[in-house]
């Protein structure tokens, strides 16, 4: 711990998040020291039985972001082992709890908060016999999941799958009072106290309501019902964080909890408000530390939402560039939706700008509902096609990504998957590489893009 009179916070953060750096500037605003924890500059080193940390701070403010990493394990492991040497805000046990979505509820339920019914289990048997007391639709979800990712409206006259890919998954109750445009609230809270709240609409052509995914803001923090605020500062302090954002909807028979959020943005959240949390976590960690930072200091700061590169930012360390994984012109992936996970062979196509599947395929593994409809040029058409697009979970060599991707007819086609930029731009294609080593090259038209 920092022997000087005054504490140092440290951030820990492996990202470059606005938010991040909007909470390293408050609290240098506020007269305190900084460092942001980050891989140019963190270590733990144990000798002769003696344990520091580098650098040397005396709180840490946790910015983990677990939930959109493919083995968020190691983050927790981090995250416990500096939680062993200072205090830490959003300790690892809540986070870990908050990750997991269905333990989130469990949690909930447990404490006696509101919560949507919901079912999850580790078989399709099971899963799919309790399908039924949902109604005709519900919410399905990846147990870990981030911005809207990993999270469905499905039809239950189909089954679906106790998994997508890699991630466990889980029914939820639908709730809907709005004909006109689904709606929740985000409420903010700091030490058990509701800093900001917002009404988040969905955006035209999709039922989810994250600002990650286009969705509008309007400021309801003086309009909220206390026991809506007293929902969302309980739901924290059940799961013991520090500060969370709170995602809470109005159902037929009152108010739920649908998830809280442990590194919750809030872009969004100033954008409605003109309120900026990140000076009341500064303010609490700097107290979590023995400091003390004055209430109207607070309150002029959070006026602003200053993301500019905060002072501590470490130079980053110059290392030889890392070459992307490579893929080949033929790649075996897995493909998951609701209903079901396949390994299919899909081609790569570096001039396409979405991936495709086939409808076929589509259809079996569950990939709805349909977001929007694009249209896509084809090499030797005019005028493009319009398609339908989706959320699907695609696998390469381990590594998930989730895209957007366009259903058409591939029935005539070799390979039932395209590989288009928004996944291949993660990889170097190999031309020469293919899975089916003894297939012959096809003589296919593929997509040039969207208009």
């Amino acid at each position: 711990m920092n022997d000087a009179a005054a504490p140092t916070v440290g951030v820990l953060s492996l990202h470059n998040s606005k938010e991040t750096k909007a909470i390293l500037n408050a609290v240098d605003a506020l007269g305190y020291d900084t460092e942001w924890l980050r891989a140019e500059n963190t270590a733990v080193d144990v000798r002769d039985g003696d344990v520091t940390l580098e650098p040397d701070v005396d709180v840490v403010v946790n910015r983990l972001l677990l939930s959109s990493d493919e083995q968020p394990v190691e983050g927790i492991g981090l995250a416990h082992t500096l939680a062993r040497l200072v205090p830490m805000l959003n300790p690892p046990e809540a986070i870990t709890t908050a990750l997991h979505k269905f333990a989130t509820t469990m949690a909930l339920a447990e404490a006696g908060v509101p919560v949507p019914d919901a079912l999850l289990a580790l078989s399709s048997e099971r899963l799919n016999e309790g399908r039924a007391r949902f109604g005709d639709r519900a919410v399905y979800k990846t147990a870990i999941g981030t911005h809207g990712g990993g999270t469905w409206l499905v039809d239950l006259d189909d089954p679906v799958n106790p998994q997508v890919g890699l991630r466990q998954a889980f029914l939820q109750e639908y709730l809907d009072v709005d004909d006109q445009r689904n709606h929740d609230l985000r409420v903010y809270v700091v030490d058990g106290v509701v800093v900001g709240a917002m009404n988040r609409y969905a955006p035209d052509g999709d039922w989810r309501t994250n600002v990650a995914l286009g969705g509008d803001v309007e400021d309801v923090t003086d309009d909220l019902p206390p026991e809506v605020a007293d929902m969302a500062t309980t739901a924290a302090d059940v799961l013991g964080l520090d500060y969370a954002g709170v995602d809470i909807i109005e159902g037929a028979d009152g108010y739920f909890v649908l998830e809280v959020n442990p590194t919750a943005g809030f872009r969004g959240l100033f954008k409605a408000t003109g309120t900026s949390p990140a000076p009341h976590i500064a303010r609490l960690a700097i107290e979590a530390a023995g400091g003390t930072v004055a209430d109207d200091d607070v309150e002029r700061l959070a006026e602003r939402l200053d993301d500019s590169s905060p002072v501590c930012m470490p130079t980053p360390v110059e290392t030889e560039p890392r070459e992307p994984a490579v893929v080949g012109y033929i790649e075996e992936v897995m493909v998951a939706g609701t209903r079901g996970t396949e390994t299919v062979l899909a081609k790569s196509d570096t001039g396409a700008t979405r991936t495709s599947i086939d409808s076929q395929l589509a259809t079996r593994l569950g990939t709805g509902p349909i977001k929007d409809i694009v249209t896509v040029r084809s090499g030797s058409l005019k005028q493009g096609k319009s398609r339908p697009v989706v959320d699907l979970v695609v696998g390469v060599g381990g590594t998930q990504h989730t895209v957007t991707a366009s259903i058409e007819d591939r029935g005539h086609m070799d390979y039932p998957l395209l590989l288009g930029r928004d996944i291949l731009q993660h990889y170097r294609v190999d031309v020469t590489r293919r899975a089916d080593a003894d297939g012959e090259l096809e003589a296919e038209e593929e997509e040039a893009g969207e208009e």
